[in-house]
């Protein structure tokens, strides 16, 4: 099988989701192709629930995001036992989880993802590879020609060519592989003079990446995994930035970098309806088993669920000894094998040698969920990819733009050719340079289209964390409703040239041409801009 389309989109996580989405919608035939067999990325195969802003339930999203959200609410309300005070709620979350107001497992999302994408599946419209992954493109002339998928279970290679290609992977895999201008990594202080960026250029210091897994607890059994090969390493390992062990509950503020306790109680009896989940409030990360909770019994009839289940995305497994893009494959495997290594270790070191707040050690009931995964082991198909290689733009977005620092509350650039708009802290985590937490404030910002334009190559649009941001903005365009915000300005954009015979470059320089694009954005339920968020 060979199809053709007019726009291929390689990667199949929230930004290529909602590109494919956003081009099929426009009536254009497109490929959408994914390395795992989960489309959905951060929400899916990485299991990582959304991180969003505070008025997420009233504005500061795409109207396509919305309905993504309400589909998970929906499928609780119709396929769940909630109680009848949950089944109630507008604003049901259905993992009362302290990082989202929306914290549910991966399979629901994937299940409502494909519900959004099956029309067009049906209509011949869109056609989805799973299981392939980026090996080769070929370009010229300032366009790229064709992009080369390798089949996982049996090397078959497939080569697709469209008029339009969406880097939508985790780690702008395309930019390296067509040779399109990028960097990776903390650009120097002397590029844009941010604060926060080091004295010199580092390509290799880049943000960890996590292996996440779920779990659940049985009190009275015993689901201790093997002991894995690394474990001894992990057990030892102490952080020269850390107040101890990795393997501890005590981890810096990320905020403060202050030492501060975490505490750990499986299957806590605080009733979830009374659990708020407003980090801008509360960070709620203190407490473990609740913060990113994914199901949470006590909101569904008794006896419908004898465990609570939470996702394990902690400060005690997220990884940095080695990056992951721009020192060669093989650094990058080990990355990943690595992480994995890291929150195995972790996994035992709960069931075995955790301190328990009665005294003892190890909680022996902690059960990996691998049907909760799709996984042999219970860690998430592909690790949590926080910071891609990211294309030399039109437009960099720089600390400058959006640290509240520096622009002060109400402040921030305000883009003419804003696609969309996003709020969250800037949020680095460790790194395999060794910095320690980067957490500073940031107003509500806008998205540019110049930050999705290369600079010279003409047909290749980037897809999330990918665009032209920094080492440090990387870290609030990052999350789930950002990256789908910017899939959905791609596709969209993709489909507008084809259909006007105009190219991206043009469309952001031309203000005339932009408002045409703009309309079309305005009427797919694109916000732009933000509203005065003063009265929230």
């Amino acid at each position: 099988m060979n199809p053709k389309a007019d726009i291929l989109v390689v990667g199949g996580g929230l930004g290529g989701v909602a590109a494919a989405l956003a081009a099929c919608r426009a009536g254009r035939s497109v490929v959408l192709t994914e390395e795992t067999d989960w489309l959905g990325g951060q929400l899916t195969s990485q299991a990582v629930p959304p991180d969003e802003h505070p008025w997420v339930e009233q504005f500061g999203t795409t109207a396509s995001y919305r309905r993504l959200r309400e589909g998970i609410r929906q499928f609780y309300r119709q396929w769940y036992p909630l109680r009848a005070e949950a089944l109630a709620l507008t604003d049901l979350n259905p993992g009362a989880g302290r990082v989202s107001k929306l914290c549910h497992e991966p399979r629901v999302a994937l299940a409502v993802v494909e519900a959004m994408l099956a029309p067009h599946r049906a209509a011949g419209r869109l056609t989805v590879l799973t299981d392939h992954r980026p090996v080769a493109a070929e370009a010229d002339n300032d366009v790229v020609r064709s992009v080369t998928l390798e089949h996982h279970p049996d090397g078959r290679q497939v080569t697709l060519g469209a008029r339009y290609v969406i880097d939508a992977t985790e780690t702008g895999e395309l930019l390296e592989l067509a040779g399109v201008e990028h960097v990776t990594g903390a650009e120097a202080r002397s590029a844009y003079d941010e604060p926060h960026a080091p004295e010199q250029a580092q390509p290799l210091n880049q943000q960890g990446i996590t292996v996440c897994f779920a779990l659940s607890h049985h009190e009275g059994e015993d689901h201790t995994v093997d002991r894995p090969a690394d474990y001894a390493f992990w057990r030892e390992y102490r952080p020269d930035f850390w107040p101890g062990p990795l393997l501890g509950f005590q981890a810096p503020d990320p905020r403060s970098l202050e030492a501060v306790p975490r505490t750990f109680v499986p299957n806590p009896e605080l009733d979830p309806l009374a659990v708020s989940a407003d980090q801008s409030a509360d960070a709620g990360d203190k407490e473990l088993w609740g913060f990113r909770r994914i199901l949470a019994r006590k909101l569904h009839r008794s006896g419908a669920f004898d465990s609570d289940i939470t996702l394990v995305n902690w400060p005690l497994n997220d990884y940095w000894l080695k990056p992951l893009v721009g020192a060669g494959a093989q650094t990058g495997a080990e990355a990943v094998a690595g992480a994995r290594q890291l929150s195995l270790s972790l996994l035992y070191w709960l069931q075995t040698e955790a301190p328990r707040q009665d005294g003892g050690t190890g909680f022996p009931g902690l059960r990996p969920r691998p049907d909760v995964t799709g996984t042999p082991d219970g860690l998430a198909k592909a690790p949590y990819v926080r910071e891609a290689r990211r294309i030399e733009a039109v437009t960099t977005v720089t600390e400058h733009d959006v640290a509240i620092d520096l622009v002060g509350p109400y402040g921030g650039t305000r883009y003419r050719d804003s696609v969309g708009v996003g709020n969250y802290r800037i949020d680095l985590h460790p790194s395999t340079g060794g910095d320690n937490y980067i957490d500073i404030g940031s107003v509500p910002f806008e998205i540019p289209l110049g930050a999705l334009v290369p600079k010279r190559v003409r047909n290749l649009l980037p897809a999330g964390k990918n665009i032209g941001t920094t080492h440090i903005t990387n870290g609030c365009y990052r999350l789930h409703p950002v990256e789908w915000n910017i899939g959905e300005a791609a596709g969209a954009l993709a489909a507008h040239c084809l259909d006007e015979d105009v190219e991206p470059a043009q469309v952001q320089a031309e203000d005339k041409r932009f408002e045409e694009f703009a309309r079309r954005l305005d009427r797919d339920g694109v916000q732009r801009h933000w509203p005065d968020v003063r009265g929230y």
